[in-house]
């Protein structure tokens, strides 16, 4: 921490971010480093891009393709000399003293930013925390890459019927972008992969159901989006059911609120997220839906002082009349939040937030993919490389957006990636301190 120890003699302002998603790494990038010095708070060592966390869980890209080291990004691309980065999981806020505490150390700052994001949501059912399989972090994704292996493995050597048919029963818990895209995964490789490298399995073996609450999966995008989507799910021999919602999972059977029950191995939960958790000592926060941070509109955190929150953990009800009840939860506004925060602490501002809303799109697999884009909808071929455009952008590196491409380009062609391999972490000696700690879900 010697360089932090530094920083605290400038002089300068210091302002301290906690995260280094979308909205952190953007903020970093705009600050202006003659006015501020900034410290960046993460419990990774690392930045990823949560869109295609299904593409590692189901063998499509390896996790070096999505995530970049930060230290990279802050030291050697932006070459600025007043950043600091500390590793470690902030678990406090004393905002009187105006001091961040993580697992590791406690620092102080001048003006903090929160851009922590959100963790799995198991809607006051803590017991599935154990049982079902999460697509929030790039080790969740590894985890279910192995465990969607290794069934294919034991099963393709069972002579027994019924264990064939509950090693290959897959249920997605969850009809957004993130549930139909996993799914779909799932269900190409039910129907390219498995006769061709599992000679022993019949694919009507493998069974895929995805389960969505509300009365349509991609409930935020429009009716054709949705219907689109769900007929390309069918293709690749999908079942969805919509307008059920999952009320208990005793490892084997998932249980429906309307009494019926379907096998199911393995079940990936992707049904909803909340804020992460951070005391605020000495200070009880109300908070918006989802336990987020209810922010005004230059998304400083309300009864707090010199403390703003931006991206997913925020939600900033009654300010923009086109979004009363808070903003969509997606990396645009993340990005967007953080560029206007930037802009107006450079500045000395107080403009507030409007969102531009940019489109939502979604890939049910190849050639199949859905698009809302102002008042156009594509699906099929047009959207999957609208998808795959906009997805190749974002990503961080010209080096990772190569790789990524040639993975597609490669898998496009031949339905192979060399990337279907079942490699377990060793479980000693083990080291308490290498967790993915935000994991902890609070229910």
């Amino acid at each position: 921490f010697s360089k932090i120890k530094r920083m605290l003699t400038t002089g300068k302002e210091r302002i301290v971010i906690i995260g280094g998603g979308f909205a952190g790494l953007n903020l970093i990038k705009s600050l202006d480093r003659n006015r501020c010095d900034v410290i960046l708070v993460d419990r990774h060592n690392y930045h990823s891009f949560p869109p295609l966390f299904y593409q590692i869980a189901s063998s499509g890209l390896d996790p070096g393709s999505i995530n970049f080291p930060l230290r990279r990004e802050l030291y050697r691309k932006l070459k600025k000399g007043n950043t600091g980065f500390s590793m470690g999981t902030a678990l406090s806020v004393d905002p009187e003293n105006k001091t961040v505490t993580t697992d590791r150390e406690t620092i102080s700052y001048d003006k903090l930013i929160i851009a922590i994001g959100t963790t799995n949501n198991f809607f006051n059912m803590p017991q599935l925390k154990e049982k079902v399989f999460t697509l929030k972090s790039t080790p969740q994704a590894l985890r279910c890459r192995n465990e969607i292996l290794d069934r294919l493995e034991r099963a393709s050597i069972t002579e027994s019927d019924e264990e064939r048919r509950q090693l290959l029963s897959f249920v997605v818990v969850g009809g957004g972008p993130t549930g139909v895209e996993i799914a779909g995964a799932i269900g190409e490789m039910k129907r390219y992969v498995v006769k061709r490298e599992y000679p022993s399995l019949k694919p009507s073996e493998l069974s895929v159901t995805i389960i969505e609450g509300s009365q349509k999966i991609l409930g935020a995008m429009s009716e054709i989006s949705s219907h689109r989507a769900e007929k390309y799910l069918s293709d690749l021999m999908v079942t969805v059911k919509t307008g059920v919602v999952m009320t208990d999972y005793d490892g084997n059977t998932v249980t429906l609120d309307s009494g019926d029950k379907l096998q199911a191995g393995m079940v990936i939960w992707t049904a909803g997220v909340t804020g992460c958790p951070l005391e605020f000592i000495g200070h009880e926060l109300k908070r918006g839906k989802g336990n987020r941070l209810i922010v005004d509109g230059v998304n400083k955190v309300k009864g707090l002082q010199d403390i703003y929150a931006v991206g997913d953990i925020a939600i900033m009800p009654g300010v923009d009349p086109k979004f009363p009840d808070g903003h969509p939860q997606l990396a645009q506004t993340a990005i967007q939040q953080a560029k206007l925060l930037a802009r107006n602490l450079n500045n000395g501002k107080q403009e507030e937030f409007r969102y531009k809303d940019k489109g939502t799109m979604a890939t049910v697999g190849r050639n199949r993919a859905v698009a809302d884009i102002g008042g156009l909808h594509a699906g099929g071929f047009v959207a999957w490389i609208l998808w795959m455009m906009v997805h190749l952008i974002s990503i961080l590196g010209m080096r990772n957006k190569i790789t990524v491409l040639i993975n597609w380009i490669w898998a496009y062609f031949s339905y192979q990636t060399s990337l279907r391999l079942l490699i377990f972490p060793e479980k000693f000696p083990s080291s308490a301190h290498m967790t993915d700690s935000c994991d902890t879900d609070p229910g």
